[in-house]
């Protein structure tokens, strides 16, 4: 069966312009600063996001794990959200090798954090206290439905953090679909935080990688850091190629896939025991499409995210439950067209009415 796979964006893969432009990438050793595709990639991503400098790593747990660990020491401590991916979904990095203490505060559904409750999270000088060194935030931010967050308020969280002497990083592992959402820049909203990651494996469709950025001193730092968590590639212009032919070429498209997710959350919002909590006018929407399954109320009180997402499987359609919750998330991608929406809609109806 050839499954339409609404997993991840991380599922995509690569188009055949795209290995034609690894397979002729111009390579160097990256790890002597000797690879001219590397360099150009590091150069443009940063040029995109408004920052001096950017670094290639593998992935964006790597780019992130990278950051913290220059930002911050061991027992300094960092603010973020309860939702965070860089909380939740990294193995524990942040402590495990950089040694820095999380202190979690709620996300608001938006992926916010209230700013008086980061202002109060921060430590006095005291002996007895970690030292507040980094505040981490997120855009979009995936458990919050994928919503993109504006510049206005990251300007504002910036500020605070640094008026108490503190760092800011930015998770942007899905940064352009935040910048076609709001019709901006990339630049407009990393314009206030100190350094970036953004994910080229996600909604760009490229098969591996990250780019993080910051300043000059930064980044310099950076690469030490990248060396110890053993991120030295050596002739990675061939993965960088697709990285820079994404940027030149995937960007702008990311609409599509912002467009089949609100068909994808019409649909779901249509079917009895659905229920989008994406896509309720709450957030700005872009490509990941969460939702609630409520079997009791159409009188299948066995029916769960996860019975269903078997269901879909033998429909022909892969999607993710989230543990033992009820929600559920598809995501739009490179690899999806209106007709997978269809499809999806029309599987996800059949199984509702499976007994």
């Amino acid at each position: 069966m050839e499954f339409i796979d609404l997993r991840s964006d991380t599922v995509t893969k690569p188009t055949d312009a795209m290995r034609e432009a690894m397979a002729s990438a111009v390579v160097g050793d990256d790890v002597y600063g000797e690879d001219p595709t590397v360099n150009r990639l590091q150069e443009m991503m940063a040029d995109l996001v408004g920052m001096e400098a950017g670094l290639f790593v593998a992935s964006g747990t790597m780019g992130n794990v990278v950051a913290i660990l220059t930002h911050a020491g061991r027992g300094d401590e960092m603010l973020l959200g309860h939702l965070a991916h860089t909380f939740l979904y990294e193995g524990g990095a942040s402590a495990g090798l950089a040694g820095v203490h999380p202190h979690i505060l709620q996300n608001e559904e938006d992926g916010t954090i209230d700013l008086d409750a980061i202002e109060e999270a921060i430590r006095p000088d005291n002996v007895h206290f970690p030292i507040s060194r980094l505040l981490c935030l997120e855009d979009t931010h995936n458990r919050c439905g994928g919503a993109a967050i504006g510049a206005d308020y990251l300007d504002a969280a910036a500020q605070l953090a640094h008026s108490h002497g503190m760092s800011v990083h930015l998770d942007g592992a899905r940064l352009f679909n935040a910048a076609i959402a709001l019709g901006v820049a990339a630049s407009e909203l990393t314009r206030n935080v100190d350094s970036v990651m953004i994910c080229l494996s996600k909604g760009l469709g490229a098969p591996v990688g990250s780019v993080l950025c910051g300043t000059r001193t930064f980044i310099d730092r950076a690469l030490r850091m990248r060396k110890i968590v053993g991120g030295g590639m050596r002739q990675a212009g061939i993965i960088a190629a697709a990285g820079i032919y994404a940027l030149e070429n995937n960007v702008e498209r990311l609409t599509e896939d912002h467009a089949n997710a609100a068909r994808l959350a019409a649909g779901i919002d249509a079917i009895p025991g659905l229920s989008c909590t994406s896509h309720d006018g709450s957030k700005i929407p872009t490509n990941l499409v969460y939702f609630t399954v409520d079997g009791a109320s159409i009188g299948n009180p066995a029916l769960d995210a996860n019975l269903l997402s078997q269901r879909l499987r033998e429909h022909g359609i892969l999607a993710n439950s989230l543990g033992s919750s009820n929600q559920m998330r598809m995501v739009t991608h490179i690899g999806i067209d209106g007709g997978d929406i269809e499809q999806a809609i029309t599987a996800l109806r059949s199984s509702l009415e499976e007994t």
